[in-house]
């Protein structure tokens, strides 16, 4: 088995691929290095001598600065290298668009097709709160329901979709919360959805319907808990007329045309960007090849390699919207007095990532090659089928549920620590590599490591979509089986 592996022929560093001790003679790149010093699993090693104040490439691309020379067969870490992010940016347009990725417009699954002209991969009944005062009674909700129509064998499921917000917010951060909720309450994995409101606060019903629009009265209703002298009785008639619109709807075959997949990446180490990200990269490559959708996000994770996407825009307005999406990201940054480069995390660190730009080389690999066409703000639902960009910060929860918001019927998410983290859509979780995949079974659905071992990315491409396909059609995944189906909304201003 190989020791370390070049990543691209510019690299001037390579990843250990096991523990290296100090005084090893490592093969790699048609010649051996000496290690200096002892190196862990996932991290870099200088393949040749590397001055101070130079560039580290490695991805093709630089991650940063040496802060002091660096012989070769020692180890490159945060002692020695730093970000070269921290400041807004001017770019320029240089197209770079990639032959079209194979794919088949014949894949199906069975989803719930609705009168909307969405495609449901679940038939479960949402309790959407306005205000996070009525989460107990929006859990208490969902457990009597579920006992009492337990009998509906099309139903998938009752869950309330709990929440800190709705009251005591101003500007942006009260708008987003009824984007989100908004956006949820639209989602095709809901055959019923129950919005549940105390009735005083200022996400108040009346007030979220103004962003709502229009709905099916026998899909979404509405429950004013201080309106009613009982309100647990109130929302099982409610829930229980929701449940016989749901049972209405049964699983049929639907194309890949009408997925929308959810890309995602979270605890991720130095072989997120070696395996599992470019392994979601390439399956979602065939989703938008057979005519369906992919959402990549998480833009904070995009520094440092942006123009990667830029380069990739469709056309010079879609560009112009990355731009804009960055830039924006980076000026929330410097507005609140931090860095732009605060990050990665520490479990990232332990991992093997050390800087922003890393950690993004490595993150935006989940998108593939497709061309870019639509970015997409907060709480915004897809418009376009192929590539999309979703405005939302590289928090986990965060992120997973603006994917959910837009449209996505599932996610893939990609982490080299693990996480049993799931949100209120499928999230199907890959493993970069075999030993957290082993010592973690009950948080996994599909080990990514194997590449490392000597699979094909392309055969765990078609295996993997076959996976997503199963799950679309109905296969639990680990995240739903342990229960986790969080929401969290996007914060940034004032709490009243």
């Amino acid at each position: 088995m190989k020791k370390a592996l070049q990543l691209h022929e510019k690299d001037n560093v390579v990843v250990a691929l096991v523990d290296i001790k100090a005084g090893e003679a490592v093969p790699v790149a048609g010649q051996e290095i000496h290690l200096q010093e002892d190196i862990k699993v996932g991290h870099k090693i200088a393949l040749l001598d590397i001055p101070a104040g130079h560039e580290v490439i490695k991805y093709g691309y630089p991650i940063g600065r040496t802060t002091r020379p660096v012989a070769a067969g020692c180890w490159v870490h945060s002692h020695n290298l730093q970000s070269g992010l921290g400041k807004l940016e001017e770019y320029t347009y240089h197209p770079r668009l990639f032959p079209p990725a194979p794919g088949k417009n014949n894949h199906t699954f069975n989803g719930y097709r609705r009168p909307d002209g969405q495609v449901g991969v679940r038939n479960e009944l949402w309790i959407i709160p306005t205000v996070g005062c009525v989460n107990q009674l929006a859990e208490n909700l969902a457990r009597a329901a579920t006992r009492e129509l337990e009998g509906i064998t099309t139903l998938d499921g009752i869950y309330a979709l709990k929440h800190p917000y709705g009251c005591s917010q101003l500007g942006d951060d009260h708008r987003n919360t009824q984007r989100l909720l908004a956006a949820l309450c639209r989602h095709p994995n809901a055959g019923g959805v129950l919005v549940l409101s105390l009735g005083c606060e200022n996400n108040n019903i009346p007030a979220l319907r103004q962003v709502l629009g229009e709905v099916d009265p026998g899909r979404v209703k509405f429950l004013v808990a201080q309106e009613v002298e009982d309100e647990i009785s109130a929302g099982l008639r409610l829930l229980k007329e929701l449940a016989e619109h749901a049972a209405a709807f049964t699983r049929e075959p639907c194309s890949i045309a009408e997925l929308k997949l959810g890309l995602k990446c979270g605890g991720s180490d130095a072989f997120s960007g070696i395996t599992a990200n470019p392994l979601a990269g390439m399956v979602a490559d065939r989703v938008t090849a057979g005519g369906g959708t992919a959402v990549l996000t998480e833009v904070p994770e995009m520094f440092g390699a942006e123009t990667i996407l830029m380069d990739r825009a469709a056309d010079e307005g879609v560009f112009q919207k990355i731009v804009n999406l960055i830039n924006t990201w980076k000026q929330y940054y410097l507005e609140h007095g931090q860095p732009v480069y605060e990050n990665p995390s520490p479990g990232n660190k332990e991992g093997g990532i050390t800087t922003l730009e890393e950690k993004s080389l490595g993150c935006v690999q989940k998108g593939g090659t497709a061309p870019v066409v639509d970015v997409l703000a907060y709480g915004e639902r897809c418009r376009e089928k192929g590539l999309n960009l979703l405005s939302a910060p590289g928090n986990d929860l965060v992120s997973s549920t603006a994917l959910a918001a837009a449209g996505c019927q599932l996610l893939l998410f990609t982490t080299g620590r693990g996480t049993p983290l799931g949100t209120c859509v499928p999230t199907l979780k890959i493993a970069s590599n075999t030993a957290i995949y082993a010592k973690k079974p009950q948080w996994f659905d599909f080990n990514a490591g194997r590449i490392l071992e000597g699979a094909s990315m392309a055969d765990l491409a078609e295996e993997l979509l076959e996976e997503i396909l199963q799950v679309a059609s109905g296969r639990m995944t680990k995240a739903e089986g342990l229960g986790s189906r969080e929401i969290a909304i996007f914060k940034s201003g004032v709490t009243l």
